[in-house]
């Protein structure tokens, strides 16, 4: 005689088993086991970046399936997969303090099977490569040609700084510097057996004052912002040849250290004053010396500190060239720069020397000053023409100046375009003479 069981106590049985052959991590999806992986991303313990939430992390199978996942606060990612050989990919840019910090990382020959361990851990080693994000696009000083023949007019110069990268920059404690001598064909003290005192000190030095920003600036990706360091002001009405500034977005204007109505007539009323720079003096004189025909110029933001608490701690001072009190400067830590171009006069190239240090700038770029020519960056051509966006908008047939790429920069921008500038720390290679400033197009 067969017995039958009851219909429910059948499935009670079948249920049973079926918890039995599935544990915890293991489970099965639509006829699949699947498996638990984990995924940890390692940072560089010195880096500035660290774990966070949010970073997408692929697993990629040798069949071709990928799946996707995002860490949480610990940098660790958990993907539910079926059996195969996988390999874990990561890679995040994150914007901080004026730097593009670009992170990328893998691991390979992951195998899933029935034998793996759920409580493993994938650990993928991030490798990181930073870059600023702000550059020098421009850097206008040497002035123009007066209207009546009269000779050089000189209080027009203007800095154009750049986002070239493709996230949001945040600049806190934004600051400008300039390295003694001011003329780089003037004899300096700071080489000693051909090489520059401190070039394996780590610092640059800022000489007679330093000028700062009174807030955060924040500027968008392939956006700009135009800083007047001599007379806010609309300069074309007396001088034809020389510049619109009255509608810069920041100026350098403090009467208190550097007094001179010359270098620094009251600003146009367009130019908010939460937009004027503020400067410290440590050096002499009532305007900042910038050399209108071989400045070696720079940016840099004074991290933890502020720019005030930086320039006035003697720490940090440093008496250049002849020793006397004109020469004083700063010491600007070389992690500090964000970006910097050295300048040498075209007509005296041959007795030019190098102020700023090969970490910096290894190379210069030429200025004929008195001319209305300016310091212009190139153009990334590669970078710039493989952004989709930039389809049937770049302009070709620069006739300004000798940069390599021949993309007319200003009017391919005025045109809708996103350009990407070269940079590669050689202002040899990175700049060109343009024969007419940016601002008068």
């Amino acid at each position: 005689m067969i017995k039958k069981f009851p219909l429910y106590m059948l499935l009670c049985m079948m249920v049973g088993l079926a918890a039995c052959s599935d544990d915890e991590d293991d489970k099965v999806d639509n006829g699949y086991t699947t498996y638990n992986v984990s995924v940890q991303l390692l940072y560089p313990e010195d880096s500035e970046v660290q774990a966070s939430a949010g970073v997408s992390v692929s697993l990629s199978s040798t069949s071709g399936t990928a799946y996707d996942a995002t860490t949480d606060a610990d940098g660790k990612a958990v993907f539910q997969v079926p059996a195969g050989i996988y390999a874990a990919s990561a890679s995040e840019v994150r914007a901080m303090d004026g730097y593009s910090h670009v992170l990328n990382g893998t691991a390979s020959g992951i195998t899933v099977n029935e034998s793996w361990n759920p409580d493993n851990t994938v650990s993928i080693e991030m490798v990181e490569s930073v870059s600023g994000q702000v550059v020098i696009k421009e850097l206008y000083v040497g002035g123009c040609q007066k209207d009546d023949g009269s000779g050089l007019y000189q209080f027009d110069k203007y800095v154009i700084l750049y986002n070239n990268s493709a996230q949001t920059a945040t600049l806190e404690n934004l600051c400008f510097g300039m390295v003694n001598p001011y003329n780089a064909n003037t004899s300096t003290n700071d080489y000693v057996n051909g090489e520059l005192v401190y070039a394996a000190d780590g610092y640059i030095p800022a000489g007679c004052g330093i000028w700062y920003a009174q807030q955060d600036i924040t500027i968008e990706p392939g956006k700009q912002i135009v800083v007047a360091m001599n007379g806010a002001i609309n300069h074309t009405p007396t001088y034809s040849n020389s510049v619109d500034l009255s509608n810069a977005d920041y100026c350098m204007y403090d009467m208190e250290d550097f007094s001179s109505t010359s270098y620094y007539p009251a600003p146009s009323e367009n130019i908010p004053t939460g937009h004027y720079l503020l400067a410290y003096k440590y050096g002499q004189g009532t305007g900042w010396p910038l050399s209108n025909s071989s400045p070696a110029f720079f940016i840099f933001t004074t991290h933890d500190e502020t720019p005030v608490e930086f320039a006035s701690n003697p720490d940090y001072h440093y008496v250049a060239g002849n020793n006397k009190p004109t020469w004083c400067c700063a010491k600007v830590p070389n992690e500090w720069i964000l970006d910097a171009v050295e300048v040498f006069n075209a007509e005296k190239e041959a007795d030019c020397s190098k102020r700023l240090t090969s970490g910096i700038d290894s190379g210069y770029t030429l200025l004929t000053n008195k001319q209305g020519h300016t310091s212009y960056r190139n153009v990334d051509q590669a970078a710039t023409e493989a952004l989709p966006e930039n389809d049937g908008k770049l302009v070709y047939g620069y006739a300004y100046g000798n940069d390599p790429s021949g993309i007319d920069a200003e009017a391919s921008l005025a045109n809708g375009a996103r350009i990407i500038y070269q940079d590669t720390n050689n202002s040899t290679n990175d700049f060109h003479e343009r024969s007419q400033a940016s601002l008068r197009d």
